[in-house]
Order: C-alpha cells, then structure tokens, then sequence
C-alpha cells in the first residue's frame, strides 16, 4: 500500500476515533436524551443501503425526514453528517483498498474537501430555520435532476484515467474544497464527482474512492462541529448508525448489484415531493408574522 494511501487511512482513524469521543462526550453532558426508534434505523438500513451502491444517502434520508416530519428542519444538515458517519467510514475502508485510483489524487481531494467541509459546517450551524430549509430543498432539487441524469444515461462517458496532472489535477483538488462544503449542507459529493472526474477524462470507477474517502474523513469533521453546537437530533443519528451499518455490509458483500434504474426513478418522486414541501415551509415561514 502506498504512503498517501496509509496516511489517509490512518487519518480517517484518528478523525473517527476523535468524532466517536465527542460523542459519548456530548451524550454524558445532555440531561434529557432521546433514543432511537425503529423508523431511524429502518431509514439508516435503507438509505446507506443504497449510498453503498450509488444511490447517495443524504437526499432519500432528508426525504423521508421530512416525509415523517421529523427531526426539525434546521436539525437535519447536522443530523446527516452525524449519522451517515459510520457507514462512511466503513465504505471508505472497503473502496479504498479496493480500486486503485492514483494516491496522491486520492489524499489531495480528500484534503480539500475536509477544509471545505470544516468551514461549511460552521456557516450552516448558524443559519436560521427557513435559510436551513432554502438550502435543503436546493439540495433535493439538485440531487433529483442528477438521479434523472444518471437514469437516462447522460452522464459522461469518462476515461480510462486512474490519475490526473496539472491544471486537470488542480481542478478537480479546488472542486472538491466546494463538494466538501456542500456535503455539510446535504448535497452529497457522489454524483458531482462522477460528473467532474469522467469530464477530466478520469475513468468514473475512480470517482468511488475519492467519494468514500470524501465523505470518511470529511463528515466526522463536519459532524464535530455540529456536535459542538448541539444542532442535530441525538436519537435519529444513533438510529442511523445502527441500521447504516448492516445496510452498507448486506449491499457490498451480499446484494452487491441491483438494476437501479427503476429505483431512482422512485427516489426521483419521493426527493422532489421532499424538496418542495421544504421550499413550502420556507415560503410559509417567510409569510408569518413570528418567522425569525
């Protein structure tokens, strides 16, 4: 294994460990803590089920947030990050070591989008309810129209790449400083990443590495922010962690392929009634007298 490779995984070990403790340390500091019920682990199950295949988990998991009515609006960006961190972790460990994408590309981009990460968390844990909710429904609207990319196959058709040089290597290092900070707002890095690598002529396969070494490193680092703040629901991440767990391990080492097609067509429905209610919310917060 290579040097850059080590480093990153070595990192994504000290990051995790050092999420993991301000957790317990966050939980041992709360005086009243909710707990997960069968519905958070049901939707951690499912969402990175399908995060494992490709579907991403960010936007069916805020769909079916809201769908329910819960966790608050402004909780939910928090939420995610803390949530979906553990399946993270274990798909990066799993699709690092196994596609050999370029290193030095590979801990570069992971190390851009952790600073834009770090910044983003920060901005979005002091946005008001209604800019949270503007921004999350963007972010459904945004993941549905790459979900209706994605099944009319008109994504680009990539390379043959596994590395990248010059201003191509840049570009995509500079790019991915942007997915990292809009990861923490629920735009998940998946589909962006596929669209910039295969346009830079890098083979698509490629962008699975670099999006799970993405979102391992990047969403503990997020989320120790939003643990900091307190802006997130407790109970449901716990839930997410729990049923996100044995839905990545059923999809990479049981299912480990399904047509996807007819499934992103239903995610497409579910995420764009999602993304409307929260643009609704918004408008309607915007309308009362009490909106903040």
């Amino acid at each position: 294994m290579s040097l850059p490779k080590i480093a990153l995984l070595t990192a994504l070990v000290i990051v995790n460990v050092a999420f993991v403790a301000a957790w317990v340390r966050n939980g041992r500091q709360r005086a009243v803590r909710e707990w997960p019920t069968v519905g958070d682990v049901l939707i951690g199950f499912i969402t990175d089920f399908g995060d494992a295949l490709g579907i991403g988990s960010f936007a069916p998991t805020t769909a079916l947030f809201k769908l329910r009515g819960r966790p608050a609006d402004e909780l939910i960006p928090g939420t995610l990050n803390v949530g979906h961190n553990a399946a993270a972790f274990a798909e990066t460990l799993i699709f690092t070591t196994v596609v050999a994408v370029e290193p030095v590309l590979l801990a570069s981009m992971v190390a851009s989008a952790t600073v834009g990460a770090w910044l983003g968390a920060g901005v979005v844990g002091g946005l008001p309810r209604r800019a949270v909710q503007i921004c999350m429904g963007v972010a459904l609207l945004t993941a549905a129209v790459f979900f209706i990319i994605a099944n009319l196959g008109a994504f680009p058709a990539g390379g043959t790449a596994m590395a990248l040089g010059g201003w191509r290597f840049a570009l995509a290092v500079g790019m991915n400083f942007v997915f990292g900070a809009l990861l923490t707002i629920g735009i998940g890095n998946y589909a962006p990443s596929v669209v910039l690598l295969s346009l830079l002529g890098l083979h698509p396969l490629a962008a699975f590495p670099i999006m799970m070494g993405t979102c391992g490193i990047v969403q503990p680092v997020a989320g120790l922010r939003f643990l900091r703040i307190g802006r997130f629901a407790w109970g449901t991440s716990l839930g997410l962690v729990l049923g996100g767990i044995f839905g990545v391990l059923l999809a990479v080492y049981v299912v480990k392929q399904l047509p996807l097609s007819m499934l992103r067509w239903v995610v497409i429905v579910v995420v764009g009634y999602a993304a409307v209610s929260m643009l609704r919310s918004a408008s309607a917060r915007q309308l009362s007298p009490q909106a903040a």
